[in-house]
């Protein structure tokens, strides 16, 4: 590949250091949903206005980007730079410092995207590469660059995994008819939309309800390879013993319940490859924590409205992608997407920032944050 000399510039921000972050950031793309707990990655080496490495970080354990970028690179790396959308580590965890690959590289410059949240870098991987004479550049196309890796900037600094409730509804603020049929509110556009949203996550949460009434399968259906780890919190335990979440072969899934709920069932879930975990209390806070410990970066929240307040009031949640489909279904008793809040006054109602609306198909998609979430 070979990158117009039009656009070549060694100044931050120039066409061709944006131009090379996108392209960091459609490589890092490639392992969404698969890095867990470390975030996304990719790096491009340019020498002489000319692409002669790329690489991404496939996931924990293995080399990261930078690494596999070098190496395609091999000698061209030398008075080359180097572009990364993260800040090189400069740590030694499961794989050497970055830093010190890239100095021994003999790379001239050192494009970043945005500084690493990570306290064990923080600033440390520039720092050290500028004391060994490497010019670096930093903050190329970084909003982008942290929306990329949202989840890990928020898991890094708040010590718990990234939440996104998703749900779809009629135009009127339902999720299902009265008789509970949830069946199909939004187009195929819009449900395949949400199977590419699962294969970017580390888990998915439902509650009893949704297995009982939808027994849904929680994959993507086929539209990559990764799936999610399915998860149901049920403090009682009254559930189908045929489930398709009970189905190992597809994803694993976790169940979260009490000690003294259904022991045959949980006996028979545990036989059947489906790991239980019984908690005194089976909350949002207690369930976040425990998928933390598992390296969750990013959990979707799938679940009906009494769960999803639960997991809003306990601050859970921190995105949120709303489809409405323009349907009307009516019903006084129709559920709709948020159960109780206990809240009475408007002016105390959970505000969202930063809106987007897309159409996907009829229907709309509106992606939100809730406000504040990045300091919750």
């Amino acid at each position: 590949m070979v990158v117009d000399p039009g656009v070549i510039s060694s100044g931050a921000g120039s066409p061709l250091d944006r131009a090379m972050m996108q392209r960091c950031l459609t490589l890092a793309q490639r392992a969404a949903g698969q890095t867990a707990p470390n975030p996304l990655v990719g790096s491009v080496v340019v020498a002489a206005g000319e692409v002669v490495g790329e690489g991404f970080h496939p996931g924990a354990g293995q080399p990261h980007a930078e690494v596999f970028a070098l190496a395609a690179a091999g000698d061209r790396a030398q008075g080359a730079t180097v572009y990364v959308n993260l800040e090189p580590c400069n740590h030694q965890g499961r794989t050497p410092p970055c830093t010190e690959a890239l100095i021994r590289a003999g790379v001239a410059t050192v494009v970043v995207g945005m500084i690493d949240p990570d306290p064990r870098v923080s600033g440390s991987g520039v720092d050290r590469l500028r004391q060994a004479g490497i010019e670096v550049v930093v903050g190329v196309e970084e909003p982008a660059c942290q929306t990329l890796n949202e989840a890990f900037c928020y898991r890094v600094t708040q010590g718990r995994p990234w939440g996104i409730f998703k749900y779809a509804m009629t135009l009127d603020g339902k999720i299902a008819t009265t008789t509970g049929q949830s069946a199909w509110i939004t187009a195929p556009p819009a449900r395949q939309a949400v199977h590419q949203l699962r294969s970017t996550c580390d888990a998915v949460i439902v509650g009893g309800t949704t297995v009982r009434r939808d027994n849904p399968q929680l994959t993507t259906h086929g539209l990559t390879a990764h799936n999610p780890r399915r998860v149901v919190m049920s403090r009682t335990l009254d559930l189908p013993w045929d489930a398709h979440l009970w189905d190992t072969a597809i994803a694993p899934t976790l169940v979260f319940t009490t000690p003294s709920a259904n022991p045959p069932l949980q006996d028979h879930l545990r036989s059947g490859g489906v790991e239980v975990v019984t908690l005194e209390t089976v909350t949002p806070g207690a369930v976040m924590g425990q998928l933390y410990d598992r390296g969750a970066l990013s959990v979707l929240w799938e679940c009906g409205g009494t769960l999803g307040a639960a997991a809003i009031a306990a601050g859970a949640v921190q995105k949120l992608w709303a489809f409405v489909a323009p349907k009307l279904i009516g019903g006084v008793t129709a559920p709709g997407p948020v159960g109780d809040l206990g809240l009475t006054h408007m002016n105390q109602a959970v505000g969202l920032e930063r809106i987007s609306w897309t159409s996907i198909g009829p229907d709309l998609l509106m992606q939100g944050y809730v406000s504040g979430s990045m300091g919750q």
